[in-house]
């Protein structure tokens, strides 16, 4: 009876080893399907960016080309928000000083007027 019992603690255990590196298999296949994505993600990024820069070379790209990328674009992006910001204050600027010149303008053709 004991040695049925090691039989079968024996066959479980080789059933669990079994499974095991059938999992272990799966997560390796897993893991390689996620790098060829991530690959094919940073390079379509970097496509998206700077075309010259990905895939024509067929140089595989790096995670920190891609960072770099984004943050240049960022700030560029950045740029030229504040830009904006400050072409219309400008703007603004020049609309009240047209609005006052065309209000003193009133005031001569008024006041030339009476003198007339």
């Amino acid at each position: 009876q004991a040695e049925e019992e090691l039989k079968a603690a024996w066959c479980q255990q080789e059933g669990q080893l079994r499974e095991m590196g059938r999992r272990e298999r799966l997560l390796r296949s897993d893991v390689q399907r996620a790098g060829e994505r991530l690959e094919s993600f940073k390079t379509q990024v970097m496509q998206v960016c700077s075309p010259s820069a990905a895939g024509s070379t067929g140089n595989s790209v790096t995670e920190q080309q891609v960072i770099d990328k984004v943050r240049q674009i960022s700030d560029e992006s950045q740029q030229s928000h504040e830009r904006e910001k400050s072409l219309q204050k400008e703007l603004s600027s020049r609309l009240a000083q047209e609005k006052e010149v065309s209000a003193n303008m009133e005031v001569f053709k008024k006041s030339l007027q009476k003198l007339q």
